[in-house]
């Protein structure tokens, strides 16, 4: 027994070591410690089956498999913290294995959806290396399961981790000792296998098997000496990552840009969403709530309004904006139970807040935290670190209760009046300002910022002019497109405009701050007195700047309660242009036109065009369209031609030529398939050219025999003699002969088995026969199939 010992603790060792290399993105040693259970279980049931039949030991074998494996899942559900019935857990980790393997986040948390898989390959390489290695003897052979689990399991981490050396080491001399140990499986004594054998065959036998031995040394030193300056180049190399493959957990429609909901739940103000139980360990009696005020002012909502202890619930972030929408444009990865730690902002004050969170009428997908998250019980979730928000890739549903426990960050108000923002590639998303800014909203930026040189100080600019100048409302409609944007900033205030929701609020701030040069952001959330029903009135939408050493930073543009705003006309006033001396300005009148819902509203104009000419003009720009488009169909064709038959060597100019052909046939409604000899296409090319002349000649015959019964001698005769120039100048019998690709497709074979013997004039012999069978095919199809000829898109998607 100890001489048969060492190979199987190898095998064990071997498989074992993948759990070390795959433990390098998970959290805590949970998944290394199953995969050595696995390595070591697979072993022993073949260990201790090796008298039994082969076929006992794989049912055997995997009988052990999901006796380990129910017990595998049950610890890491209860390590995670997740709920539910083991059948029911199993059945989740089986369907979701493999994706959610590779789109957690890292590190990963053992869950039993992201050990299941490991374990299960774990196992069945052990299985496989014990019976080849053990039962059957071929160690070398039985190397190659826990080779490639291992193999995998790099390949599966990617860039994602450290590299790992001294696993790849550890694994390389296991293996190189289970071959030097002997296994003790009895054989065959004597010291020369060939001592009984005729002295002729004994030599015989003796030179092949030094044959054989110096056969494969060269083979391995060939190889050694090919492949390794090329493994050797690829070292410092970054692997690649196989979670670009998979795409990972993605919001719903919905929730791609719930700013839009603003003014829905503004309309039922009743409706309840959620409901919450907060408590905060660390906050002392009296202090504010994390995130409850902004920096720059008291705030307007409601939900501050008890006392300074309110908690802003976080829904979703948007950073990217395009002039029309705001969107989230957030990665989410599959999380587990804890989330990964972010470092606080230097002199920010971190609260812990804990929140139990029962969702009544929210929908969608999005999961309310309060900001940050650190871990999250009840609810399997995904999360992304940039933005710092949570999905549930199942969705909401009424009822669903699960509990966060987050790190709110104040930041030192002392610091910001002298805070610098961030500039270059990292922020620029946050920093982009679409096109089509209207030049009165580029004006008020930079009034507000012309006298506040501080970034701190431009952000409070903004903050108070739409505080002091506008109006929240309930019923306004939604939009924060730049037409919405510019009706709510100077509209009339008789006609709807300089009143809106925190929609319209959050989104011009955000706007007016990028066209100052802040990298901003809007967020969409709930405002909480901390414990109780959050309700759609208590859904509003607040800007945010991000400051460097200090993270992001709130600020709340809502107008303060029972302020009345003053007109923008006080404190804004464009700036006309002069107009000519002879023109005298018409006194202005304030329209009463209502806002904007999805573009820019058009006035009508009694003096414009007409509908003959708008009609001709639209048509008109449609032929040009087209024409455009036919051109340049026409022009890829043609260049696509020119660089098949000119382009490149001899061979690439003879296999050019001949797609020239196929293509023309294809184009004739004569393909060939892929299964037919040169000479074989040769052929069907002159009989579909020979087909097509002798279909049109019989056309134009059979017009000139009608127009002739009609009476139209003249006209016949006419006719007849233009059928029988174009029959003699197609026909072969009219004295033009077909080209001969027969000769074409012979270039062609002798490309196929002789490459890169072809000469230049071979290769513009193949293009003149190619361009004169496509000119006579094309010349024998009727009028209007020649015109679609040259700009049949077909050939530019062709493949060969």
């Amino acid at each position: 027994m100890l001489r048969a010992a060492p190979l199987p603790l190898a095998l064990v060792a071997l498989v074992a070591l993948t759990g070390v290399a795959l433990g390098r993105v998970y959290a805590g040693g949970l998944l290394t410690r199953l995969v050595v259970g696995a390595a070591v279980g697979s072993v022993l049931v073949s260990v201790a089956a090796r008298r039994l039949p082969s076929w006992l030991v794989a049912p055997l074998s995997v009988a052990g498999l999901a006796g380990f494996t129910a017990w595998s899942l049950r610890v890491s559900a209860d390590a995670a913290g997740l709920p539910g019935p083991l059948a029911e857990v199993a059945a989740d980790a089986a369907r979701n294995g493999i994706p959610r393997l590779l789109t957690a986040m890292i590190p990963v948390e053992p869950t039993p959806d992201t050990v299941l898989v490991p374990l299960v390959a774990a196992w069945l390489a052990g299985l496989a290396a014990a019976e080849v290695a053990l039962r059957a003897g071929r160690v070398l052979l039985g190397y190659l399961p826990p080779a490639l689990l291992y193999a995998g399991a790099v390949y599966v981490v990617g860039p994602n981790a450290d590299p790992a050396v001294w696993p790849t080491v550890a694994f390389a001399a296991v293996a190189a000792l289970g071959l030097a140990v002997p296994s003790g499986r009895p054989g065959p004594a004597g010291p020369d296998p060939t001592a009984g054998l005729p002295p002729g065959v004994r030599a015989a036998v003796r030179a092949r098997l030094a044959a054989t031995a110096a056969a494969g040394l060269v083979v391995v030193v060939g190889l050694a000496a090919v492949v390794g300056p090329a493994v050797a180049g690829r070292v410092d190399e970054r692997p690649v990552d196989p979670r670009r493959y998979v795409e990972p957990p993605q919001v719903e429609s919905l929730d791609e840009n719930p700013l839009i909901r603003i003014s829905g739940w503004a309309l039922n103000p009743q409706q309840k969403l959620l409901d919450v139980a907060t408590e905060r360990p660390d906050a002392p009696t009296g202090a504010p709530g994390p995130a409850g005020s902004s920096p720059a002012g008291p705030t307007g909502d409601a939900g501050n309004a008890a006392g300074g202890r309110s908690v802003r619930i976080r829904l979703a972030v948007l950073s990217d904006y395009d002039g029309v929408t705001w969107r989230v444009g957030a990665t989410y990865r599959n999380a587990g139970r804890i989330l990964p730690a972010a470092q606080p902002a230097p002199g920010a004050t971190v609260e812990t807040v804990r929140q139990e969170i029962t969702v009544a009428d929210l929908s969608g997908r999005l999961l309310p935290a309060v900001a940050t998250p650190r871990e999250v019980g009840g609810a399997r979730v995904a999360y992304d670190p940039l933005t710092g928000t949570l999905i549930r890739p199942e969705g909401l549903t009424p009822g669903l209760r699960y509990t966060v426990t987050s790190a709110a960050e104040r930041p030192d108000n002392n610091l910001l009046a002298t805070a610098d923002v961030p500039a270059g590639d990292e922020v620029a998303r946050v920093l982009r300002v679409a096109d089509g800014v209207p030049d009165p909203m580029r004006r008020l930026a930079a009034q507000l910022a012309e006298d506040n040189g501080a970034p701190y100080a431009r952000a409070a600019a903004i903050e108070q002019f739409l505080a002091e100048h506008y109006r929240v409302v309930a019923d306004a409609p939604s939009g924060h497109a730049y037409p919405n944007l510019g009706f709510f900033l100077f509209g009339p205030r008789n006609g709807g405009g300089q009143r809106g929701t925190s929609e319209q609020f959050a989104a011009a701030f955000a706007v007016l701050g990028r066209l100052s040069g802040l990298p901003t952001r809007v967020v969409v959330g709930f405002s909480s007195n901390g414990t109780g029903p959050v309700r759609a009135a208590d859904a509003f939408a607040w800007p945010e700047v991000l400051f460097s050493g200090l993270g992001w930073v709130a600020f709340d543009p809502l107008p303060r309660p029972n302020d009345e705003p003053r007109p923008v006309e006080e404190d804004f006033r464009p700036v006309p242009e002069d107009p000519p001396p002879s023109e005298v300005p018409e006194p202005t009148v304030e329209p009463t036109q209502t806002p904007p819902q999805a573009g820019p509203a058009r006035p009508v104009d009694s003096g414009g065009l007409s509908t003959p000419v708008l009609v001709g003009g639209g048509a008109g720009g449609l032929l040009l369209l087209v024409g455009a488009v036919l051109v340049a169909l026409a022009g890829l064709r043609r260049a696509r031609s020119r660089a098949r038959l000119s382009t490149g060597g001899p061979d690439q100019r003879i296999a050019g030529a001949w797609r020239e052909v196929t293509d023309a046939l294809r184009l004739a409604g004569r393909p060939v398939g892929g299964d037919l000899a040169a000479t074989e296409v040769a052929e069907r090319a002159r009989a579909a050219l020979a087909d097509a002349r002798a279909t049109r000649t019989a056309g134009a015959d059979r017009e000139a025999e009608a127009d002739r019964e009609a009476g139209a001698d003249r006209t016949a005769g006419a006719v007849t003699r233009a059928a029988q120039t174009t029959a003699g100048a197609v026909d072969p019998a009219a004295g033009a002969v077909p080209p001969d690709l027969a000769e074409l497709a012979g270039l062609l074979n002798q490309l196929a088995f002789a490459p890169g013997a072809a000469a230049a004039e071979q290769a513009d012999r193949a293009a003149a026969l190619a361009g004169e069978y496509v000119t006579a095919l094309r010349a024998a199809r009727p009028w209007w199939r020649r015109l679609l000829w040259s700009v049949h898109p077909g050939p530019l998607r062709w493949r060969p």
